[in-house]
């Protein structure tokens, strides 16, 4: 088969499945046992051998790593969601540099920060500015964000907060 129709099968059979629910488990550990599926679909597509590094074959084929696609979908759901979330601005007057960002609570916790609600805020506030402005505007927000992660292919959150 091309790597058309091969691309359009992912698409329609494993990217279905894989997303459906991310952002409830895919902060989990067993995420990456799905990663791994994911990177032996995208090397069969690819026709590529299979210990070939992959990062490159997901950016020629348009497709977000798990981790990329987990990060892309929880801020879909800040933006969506803004009205449940608090500023910094309106929790303090104090005029800083993040005062456009979204208020992290106090959480000792880790199954708390682990959390769609909590690990959201963080992920959101860690946004390049550029792209955070846009999140008013949902069709340029989602451009700009897919752009980003395409471009930068992020296999774990380590690698998000890192750049």
């Amino acid at each position: 088969m091309s790597p058309n129709v091969l691309r359009s099968m992912y698409f329609s059979y494993a990217h279905s499945i894989m997303s459906y629910g991310l952002i409830f488990w895919g902060n989990s550990t067993d995420s990456n046992d799905i990663f791994k599926i994911q990177k032996r679909l995208i090397r069969i597509i690819t026709n590529s051998n299979k210990n070939a590094p992959c990062r490159e074959l997901f950016k020629s084929l348009n497709i977000l790593p798990l981790q990329s696609q987990y990060i892309y979908s929880i801020l879909l759901f800040i933006t969506k969601n803004k009205d449940q979330f608090s500023l910094n601005s309106h929790i303090h007057a104090i005029n800083t540099r993040h005062k456009n960002n979204l208020y992290v609570p106090a959480a000792n916790l880790t199954l708390y920060q682990k959390r769609v609600y909590y690990s959201g805020i963080k992920i959101f506030n860690h946004l390049p500015t550029t792209i955070k402005n846009l999140s008013s505007d949902r069709n340029k927000f989602q451009i700009a964000l897919k752009k980003f992660l395409l471009n930068n292919s992020f296999y774990s959150l380590e690698q998000y907060f890192n750049t």
